[in-house]
């Protein structure tokens, strides 16, 4: 107003002249800036940063004014790393500058919120009963349970207190724990990396209890197997400022400006420096524009395109002209040296040829080398005079007694392990002064000629491919026995698989690059459609780079190719260009993966609170993708066959079944882990053992062979074996992750679907380890909680929804895999409304549990199974071949041939205060990680001065407290030697007696220095060099992955010590994936049943379905920001090319349908140039709670990505017991794949908003009501 009015009054305002009579000073009210003013006016600065798993872990500046946040920006006081390199500043994006709209949105969740008919039936049941009776009486009514699971998703909530939430939600955890077993209570959540504590409040909790924690990292199909298998190690990768080192650096199905935001200026960066950079993308990509060169495979076929660089690589500078580096480095650091025996395979025509087995080994020998710990377990190679030799470093020497003669072996010295004296190894029988050898012709499977649907195949005439290999006659010992065996080395074998020609008679490899043969680039451009001279150019120049640098050739690469079913075959196709031209470990060279923010660098301090080490071991810990491929039912759907996937080399007698019954023996074997584990109450199993007399374990072991006791996994449609409770926090499982996203509803949930398929008919076959129920369950879970601080897609589908403290409001720990600094989340604002931090929820829950168990459940002892870890003796478990104890192969020996069966003993009454105080386990046994332990009595009593100690009597005086976040982050960095320069040495110190090698030097110069949390809020601080990981803190080089391996002599984590390019164990073996190769895509046979067959009038084309990640959201969140909904479409989008869309007669912003078995999706077509006939594209993850209407062919609201995706289990995820194929949380296992998908798309006639009141009549399912036998 006082702007209007100084407008009215402009020629009477006083006015005063300056700069003689040039300007005019006049007497304006200024006083109308004042609101535009006080927009930017703060009270305070805070730093805290967003835990949204984008990796970029940016360390933001949060204003504040009277108590409210106002804004964001980015922070710029990044401490330096290198005087030569570029900062890591400013980090950010538009996403991040936008999260402070969350905070006072309609999203936001604000009251806790119980859905309406559950807290109608609590309340009834509550006046009668107690808090655990008044859950049974509700469970025991199948009317009840019924009445308020059907109505999950549709609204309904009502607010409630969180003393009553408290209240439900430990009555059910208690009723469930003393019904059915603790392992019915299930936890997930992602990526402790973005929010440690957070992470740790809901896994502390659910350790306590007996509950299960389910894996993320191989759910989201993040964890790529190929990792593990090649290196024992899963994704340890460069930091971004480390391709600032490189001078070639290929972005292969990696969005780098998209997805790795705050990163990008490196990438950029040095190219100003000189490098080159290719981009390798189906689509053109934001990463294409800033390549020198693009190549642009079909999608799913990068593994063709590798192997034919691998062809390049191996032909010029192995053979051609050796590369002296390269040999060397081969020698030293693979497995290409090592020898492989050959057996005799039978094909299908019944003609006889040789195929690869497994290693040599040491025991194969009748004075077993001289070696008497473990020689199962040593690798052996030919040097150079012609001996077998036993090098330092394979598996076999990391563990065994103290005291033994191979004791600090573990390590790669060029020296043997009988005489200790120093070897060349010898890489070919064709070189050096080799043995006696003969060229014999060896078997390779070939999967390139498979007709599959959509995909171009090569047909060579065969599924085999049979090469000429030099092999070398041996006598070995076998049961006291003498046989002939032909061994070849790795290298030999490498080398006839990829077809390179040799001389030898008959090889049968290729003669040029333009021979149409596996795997030259001609033959893959018949696949892949990339043209063989750009495919000849890159490799060419990549190796010649990584020749002339010693190694600085780099691929940047994302999880789009670990997406495919065949995905190890993807990445090992690249990963082999980076060991043939020695690039991993060295600095500006290797395999830079980037998924989610997996790198929780304060690991080993971070497990004791979060799985409650310092109180009970062993945790439960479950692989997320086969559990809910077995709970959400879609086992039953399974229409890919064992021998669809099984190699021709493969025996087929031994191969039968579905992919479920590898699941099931792999959990029997002790391969995977079990959730729940036993039909049966683990309580109840030691009762009867202690009423029959005898030790738990043993009566646990007896009954599983007699077969009173049964394994879950055998029967999953049994109620007494379905998961019952559930928590998700930090997470948005049902709008985000979710792999058929409808079978959760449907099987987990009991709710309205979109499911259209049938499962397994009476002429299909069912599988032959788990029963079959004719009527498959709906509604298996009693109770869904969510923890979020926004209504999402999961918390509609949830009967508990929890209002959390955003990023802005809580303390909290953060690392990323991008740089090397920790820093924190913290409370720069007091949470808004009712919400709380998820430690002090979860403390909540800790604390009434303690009250209401009391009668229920007591000091209690439990039956817990764990498969053989990795990084443990239990890797050592299955040398040489598979036995199966209930197929009577062998005797059940738990931690050998079935999971290992521990008795841990809880004290449910102090639940609450063992949750806040750190637990008497790390001072009595201490803590440790991959392998090594180290004594943390010190730490302890540091936390004790530090935290302060319990005084109030009980079970925990005088230990630590842990009561408030600050508590529990502190903890995590003391004793965390990332973070605690004392433990970092004495954990290198382990090691060395491991290695015989010093490695303390690595962090003697900061043993003095603790980080703690106010420093980290003061300026983020670069962690501490720790063998955690396989790269160093240095001010001369930045963090690269392998780098402790190639220049301190550790060894990979692999049965070899190396790495490994071939793959021994003989479930790999049978499934073709020994060696590398090319497999296309595999047939889901998800769209023949309803193509054309319930028609709308419109045309229906058939695509492959691809969900890369986005501009506008990182997965779900930021997607339904006003801000970002803004800057995108506002709504769900799928992108399509013109070509396909003109077929199919949509034009740009059409409303369309995607559809297939699986469910429906309603979208908007985004028409563009970009995208690549026979693809669509819906980037990840657009939520269904945003302008979604309802799919015509299902009548239900119209789904998200993956509601046209099922979960496919891979054998070759399953191995366990057997050296880095072990299971660990995180680190190997089966993963959640959901690229093979195809969908029917056609353009949509009736946008149905269904924004009606639900009537009764609509609560029902739509199973099967669109499949066309």
């Amino acid at each position: 107003m006082s702007h209007f009015l100084d407008r009215l009054n402009f020629f009477a305002m006083p006015k005063e002249p300056f700069s003689g009579e040039h300007g005019v000073a006049t007497g304006e009210d200024r006083t109308w800036e004042d609101a535009y003013r006080n927009r930017w006016a703060h009270d305070k600065i805070v730093r805290s940063t967003h835990g949204v798993n984008c990796t970029g872990s940016c360390s933001w500046k949060i204003y504040v004014k009277g108590g409210i946040v106002t804004w964001e920006t980015q922070q710029t006081d990044y401490p330096r790393t290198r005087w030569d390199m570029p900062n890591h500043e400013p980090r950010g994006c538009a996403r991040g500058a936008s999260y402070s709209w969350y905070l006072y949105s309609a999203n936001r969740v604000k009251h806790p919120m119980v859905r309406g008919r559950l807290l109608k039936h609590w309340r009834a049941a509550r006046l009668q009963h107690g808090p655990v009776e008044a859950w049974a009486s509700i469970q025991a009514d199948e009317t009840k349970r019924r009445d308020y699971q059907k109505v999950r998703g549709l609204g309904g909530f009502v607010r409630s207190s969180w003393d009553e939430v408290n209240e439900i939600v430990a009555a059910a955890n208690v009723y469930t724990a003393k019904t059915y077993g603790p392992d019915r209570v299930i936890g997930f959540s992602p990526i402790p990396a973005m929010s440690m504590i957070s992470y740790a409040s809901g896994a502390r909790y659910l350790s306590l209890i007996g509950g299960v924690c389910l894996s993320f990292y191989d759910w989201y199909c993040d964890l790529p197997p190929s990792s593990p298998q090649v290196w024992g190690e899963q994704t340890d990768v460069p930091e971004s400022a480390d391709w600032y080192n490189s001078t070639y650096i290929i972005a292969w199905g990696s969005n780098v400006p998209q997805t790795r935001t705050p990163d990008a200026h490196f990438f950029t960066e040095v190219r100003y420096k000189g490098a080159k950079v290719v981009a390798v993308t189906p689509d053109y990509a934001e990463v294409s524009k800033l390549a020198d060169l693009w190549l642009h495979p079909k999608q799913g076929t990068d593994a063709a395109l590798a192997m034919a660089m691998g062809h390049v690589i191996l032909k010029e500078f192995y053979f051609d002209q050796r590369s002296a580096y390269f040999d060397d480095y081969a020698r030293r650091y693979t497995d290409l040296p090592l020898l492989v025996q050959l057996r005799e395979a039978t094909l299908a025509d019944g003609t006889k040829v040789l195929a690869p087995d497994r290693y040599l080994r040491a025991s194969d020998f009748g004075d077993a080398l001289g070696q008497d710990n473990n020689p199962e377990w040593k690798t052996a190679a030919f040097d150079q005079t012609g001996a077998i030799v036993v090098p330092n470093g394979s598996i076999g020497f990391r563990w065994g007694k103290e005291g033994r003669s191979d004791s600090g072996k573990w390590n790669l010295e060029n020296r043997e392990a009988r005489g200790g004296k120093e070897v060349k190894l010898s890489l070919s029988l064709l070189d050096d002064a080799a043995p006696a050898h003969e060229a014999v012709t060896v078997g390779f499977p070939y999967f390139g000629g498979i007709e599959t649907p959509h995909f171009e195949r090569n047909d060579q005439g065969g599924s085999v491919l049979k090469r000429q290999v030099p092999a070398a006659r041996l006598t070995l010992v076998e049961g006291g026995e003498r046989r002939e065996v032909l061994v070849a080395t790795v290298f030999d074998l490498l080398a006839a698989n990829y077809g390179v020609a040799r001389g030898l008679p008959g090889e049968n490899a290729a003669d040029d690059y333009d021979s149409d043969r596996p795997y030259t680039p001609a033959w893959q451009e018949r696949i892949t459609g990339v043209p063989r001279a750009q495919a000849i150019a890159v490799a060419r120049q990549f190796a010649d780079n990584a020749d002339k640098t010693r190694g600085r050739s780099m691929v940047i690469i994302g999880a789009a190719m670990n997406h495919w079913y065949h995905s190890d075959m993807n990445y090992r196709g690249i990963i082999n260009m980076l060991m043939m031209c020695g690039c991993i470990g060295q600095s500006g060279g290797g395999w830079a993966h980037y998924v989610g923010q997996e790198k929780l660098r304060p690991q080993t301090g971070w497990t004791a609170l979060a799985f409650a080490l310092d109180w009970i071991r062993p945790p439960r810990q479950q692989n997320s993708t086969s559990f809910f491929y077995a709970h959400t039912d879609q086992w039953r759907y399974e229409k890919l066959g064992v021998d669809e996937v099984l190699s021709p080399l493969a025996d087929k007698k031994l191969f039968g079944g579905s992919m479920i019954d590898y699941n099931v023996r792999a959990e029997r074997m002790g391969w995977l882990p079990s959730a729940p584990q036993l039909q049966t109450n683990p309580m109840q199993v030691v009762k009867d053992a202690a009423a029959a007399g005898v030790d738990a374990k043993e009566y646990a072991v007896n009954a599983l062979k007699d077969g009173s006791l049964k394994m879950s996994c055998e029967d999953p449609d049994e109620p007494r074996n379905w998961p019952r409770n559930m928590f998700v926090w930090r997470s948005n499982l049902l709008g985000s992750s979710g792999k058929g996203h409808e079978y959760f509803l449907r099987h987990l949930l009991g709710t309205s679907h979109g499911v259209q398929g049938r499962d397994l008919g009476p002429g299909d076959a069912k599988p032959q380890e788990v029963r079959w129920h004719a009527q498959a369950p709906e509604g298996k879970l009693d109770l869904l909680v969510t923890l979020d601080f926004r209504m999402s897609t999961t918390c509609l589908y949830s009967d508990v929804v929890l209002p959390t403290a955003t990023w802005y409001e809580k303390n909290d720990l953060n690392t990323s895999d991008m740089h090397p600094f920790i820093h924190p989340l913290s409370t720069a604002v007091d949470p808004a409304w009712q919400a709380r931090s998820d430690w002090e929820i979860y403390k909540g829950f800790a604390k009434k549990f303690s009250e209401v168990c009391v009668g229920h459940l007591g000091v209690e002892k439990e039956v817990v199974l764990t498969p053989m870890m990795h990084d443990t003796p239990g890797e050592l478990a299955q040398a040489l071949d598979v036995r199966d104890w209930k197929r009577g192969e062998c005797e059940l020996e738990p931690g050998r041939t079935a999971p290992q069966v521990t008795v841990v003993e809880r004290d449910y009454p102090n639940t609450f205060r063992r949750f806040t105080a750190l637990g008497p386990l790390m001072s009595r046994i201490g803590n440790g990680g991959k392998g090594i332990a180290w004594n943390t009595e010190d730490e302890v009593r540091a936390l004790a001065e530090l935290n302060g100690a319990v005084a109030d009597e009980g079970a925990t005086k005088g230990l630590p407290r842990i009561v408030t976040d600050i508590d529990a982050a502190e903890t995590v960095m003391m004793l965390a030697p990332e973070t605690n320069g004392h433990v970092a040495v004495k954990a290198w110190e382990a090691l060395s007696k491991i290695t015989g090698r010093e490695h303390a030097h690595l962090a003697l110069h900061r043993e003095d220095e603790k980080i703690r949390f106010r420093d980290i809020q003061a300026q983020p601080r670069k962690i501490i060099s720790s063998p955690t990981w396989s790269g160093i803190e240095s001010e001369t080089v930045s963090y690269n992955a392998g780098y402790t391996n190639v220049h301190e002599l550790i060894p990979w984590r692999t049965l070899s010590g190396r790495q490994q390019f071939y793959q021994d164990h003989p479930w790999m073996i049978a499934f073709g994936e020994g060696f590398s190769s090319y497999r296309p895509p595999v047939d889901l046979k998800a769209t023949g049943a309803l193509h054309n067959q319930r028609s709308n009038g419109n045309k229906e084309i058939v695509l492959n379905f691809i969900t890369p990640h986005q501009k506008w959201g990182i997965h779900s969140t930021y997607t339904d920001n006003l801000l970002m909904l803004t800057l995108s479409r506002g709504g769900p989008i799928i992108w399509i090319s013109e070509q396909d869309a003109k077929g199919a007669g949509i034009a740009d912003n059409d409303w369309v349908e995607l559809f297939n078995v699986n469910g429906a999706i309603a979208a908007r077509a985004v028409v563009s140039q970009r995208v690549k006939p026979g693809m669509v594209m819906m980037y990840h993850a657009q939520e269904k709670i945003v302008n979604t209407p309802g799919a015509e062919i299902t009548g239900v609201r119209g789904g998200i990505h993956n509601s046209v995706t099922r979960i496919v289990l891979k054998p070759t995820h399953m191995i366990g017991g057997y050296a880095q194929l072990a299971y660990g949380f995180n680190y190997y296992g089966t993963i959640g794949t959901n690229r093979d998908e195809f969908v029917i798309v056609r353009k949509m006639n009736k946008i149905d908003w269904l924004d009606t009141p639900v009537g009764e009549e609509h609560v029902r399912s739509t199973q099967a009501h669109g499949e066309v036998a």
